[in-house]
């Protein structure tokens, strides 16, 4: 058989179309930014959907916590739905079916019918999986890296792109004559029908590797990344310690990021007393360095790992980890604006280089079960973003009852304020333990080993690529 190594892609020339990788690259960037921007879209919109609903801030919090629960779930299933039917009939079917809960979420009448839909929608998550499975299947070992974090960066651009871009669609179908109440309502139909339409391009425009697809590959008697023994490969991937010690670091990482996603807007308004649409563009600029910060991670983690084998990739991902943690317990410490900001942005490249790096070390595990470990690691993200929602939850909520008994005497304004200073300094006490965590996760990264025979196969590896590399270069 006909090895696929010989079809990859050795370079990320983002300006070459006309080939598979590079075409693949860009249409799976796009599926997984329309992924992000639906899945958070509703986000610019709950003061909204609260007035609308009737949501107390028990179901508001839920509904948050149940968008992240949807995906890990279906980050578990997708990868190993990768290794069996391939990446673009996958993302095919996540994208036409996430599509209906994003369009529901627009005609929903009451809170439970909104927290069924964010359940569901959440499922979309599980995109960034099929995202990083495709990548690596296109890209050879000197760049994968880069091409997952950079592919992976452009979607996440979407979890923030929405503060502003869900609120552009909400005027322009308000100058098209629909009452201002119901412009939230048509924005996630809209942005529901774009995900059901990127789902047919990514059918009919991508394919599963550089060489064709699974089925084709097949029938030309061409090496395929699945086997018949799939489920080997699964309870292979299961049963690896490093597997779980970098859904581990995943959970500290990527989970965290959604976890501030989700509360930056508040924290700000409370502890900086800023107005919300200067909050918004704040945690928007967080979110648009996903466009460089995680591409520095997984480059950082192929030009490691080059230096120094797999260990340097796995030193590097333990290094950015700590940073990370050490920038958020600071920054729930500052109570001046301009160090808070400047710590956030520290934080905010740490976290995204910390998920590049991640996966600049995924592929390396088990080149056999690539999507079986990508899901696991992938759905470590929503978990710890799960966890930490709970955790800041609860916190806020015992924190505000007890606000309320010591003010309840001095009017709804007095009571108003207290909640929301007790709620911003629970958050602040939360981030810093979370902080002290994500620490602890980068010393556990440490523990992440790989074989003599790992370091010589991806040393082959690489080493058979450098005749392409050079005749690429001149």
């Amino acid at each position: 058989m006909e090895p696929l190594l010989t079809h990859k892609a050795t370079r990320l020339n983002l300006l070459d179309f006309k080939t598979v990788p590079i075409r693949t690259f860009w249409i799976t960037s796009i599926a997984f930014f329309i992924c992000f921007f639906a899945w958070f879209g509703i986000v610019p919109f709950m003061p909204d959907v609260v007035k609308d609903l009737g949501l107390t801030p028990a179901q508001k919090w839920n509904a948050t916590v149940l968008a992240v629960a949807g995906t890990v779930f279906a980050r578990l299933l997708i990868g190993k739905l990768c290794d069996k039917y391939g990446p673009r009939l996958c993302y095919t079917w996540l994208l036409i079916l996430g599509s209906i809960p994003v369009i529901l979420s627009g005609l929903v009448q009451t809170p439970m019918q909104f927290m069924i839909c964010r359940l569901l929608t959440g499922f979309i998550g599980a995109s960034f999986v099929i995202t990083q499975v495709h990548t690596s299947l296109m890209f050879a070992s000197n760049v994968v890296g880069t091409a997952n974090a950079t592919s992976a960066g452009w979607g996440n651009l979407g979890g923030g792109a929405n503060r502003l871009g869900m609120p552009i669609i909400a005027a322009i179908v308000i100058g098209a004559g629909v009452a201002q109440a119901d412009a939230w309502r048509y924005a996630m139909v809209i942005a529901g029908i774009v995900c059901f339409s990127m789902g047919l391009i990514y059918y009919f425009f991508t394919k599963d590797t550089p060489a064709g697809n699974f089925k084709e590959l097949e029938a030309r008697g061409m090496q395929v990344p699945s086997t018949k023994k799939d489920k080997v490969g699964f309870a292979e991937a299961v049963k690896d310690y490093r597997v779980w010690l970098l859904f581990i670091v995943y959970a500290a990482c990527f989970g965290i990021e959604l976890t501030v996603y989700g509360t930056m807007d508040d924290y700000l308004q409370n502890t900086f007393q800023l107005e919300r649409i200067t909050a918004g563009n704040i945690v928007l600029s967080f979110a648009l360095m996903n466009i460089f910060a995680r591409t520095l991670g997984g480059y950082f983690g192929d030009k490691f790992g080059k230096l120094r084998g797999l260990k340097g990739r796995v030193w590097f991902l333990a290094a950015i980890l700590i940073v990370e943690g050490l920038m958020l317990s600071l920054f729930s410490l500052a109570t001046g604006l301009f160090i808070g900001f400047a710590l956030l942005i520290a934080f905010s490249l740490a976290v995204q280089m910390a998920e590049g790096a991640t996966f600049s070390v995924v592929p390396f595990v088990n080149r056999k079960a690539i999507g079986s470990i990508s899901g696991i690691v992938g759905a470590g993200g929503n978990f710890g973003a799960f966890i930490a929602a709970l955790f800041l939850s609860s916190k806020s909520a015992v924190a505000e009852k007890a606000a309320v008994i010591a003010s309840e005497t001095l009017g709804p304004e007095a009571v108003a304020a207290a909640q929301s200073a007790a709620a911003a300094s629970a958050v602040s006490a939360g981030y810093l333990v979370i902080g002290g965590l994500i620490v602890v996760s980068g010393m556990v990264a440490l523990a992440i080993r790989f074989s003599t025979e790992d370091e010589k196969v991806a040393e082959v590896e690489l080493s058979k690529l450098q005749p392409e590399l050079v005749r690429i270069d001149n």
